[in-house]
């Protein structure tokens, strides 16, 4: 399984500071404030939390039937005889799985931003690829 360190903790330390700040905020603003505009602060917050978290859950897992990969607001599961190729060019956020029905989905779940690691994943990932999806050679 390969997932982003560095995008979950911010996401889910940004989710709990947001989360706290809104309830301060909702138990100290001005008296002016009504009941249901302090409970909307806190809704408001925890929504916000809620995206963070669907940012953070981003993985992809790999198994002996193929992939799944798990984005921000969707997940997909895909044969290895699916996956035709995967490129990350420099530059890109995360790799790109080419499909066999001639889509491309994003696998969110290797991000960029943590260079070492990330092209670790991804050749983890190509070797993957190559052990899966090629027909054996006849003899």
């Amino acid at each position: 399984m390969w997932r982003p360190r560095t995008t979950r903790i911010v996401a889910y330390a940004m989710a709990g500071v947001i989360v706290l700040g809104m309830v301060v905020l909702a138990i100290v603003v001005a008296p002016s404030f009504k009941l249901i505009d302090r409970v909307l602060l806190v809704l408001f917050g925890l929504a916000l939390a809620w995206i963070l978290h669907m940012l953070a859950r981003c993985r992809v897992v790999a198994d002996a039937s193929g992939l799944t990969v798990v984005n921000a607001f969707r997940t997909r599961r895909l044969a290895w005889a699916e996956v035709v190729d995967a490129t990350m060019n420099t530059g890109d956020p995360w790799p790109t799985l080419d499909l066999a029905d001639g889509t491309t989905l994003g696998a969110m779940g290797i991000n960029a931003t943590e260079k070492a690691r990330a092209a670790r994943d991804f050749a983890q990932l190509q070797a993957l690829l190559k052990t899966h999806a090629e027909a054996p050679d006849p003899q």
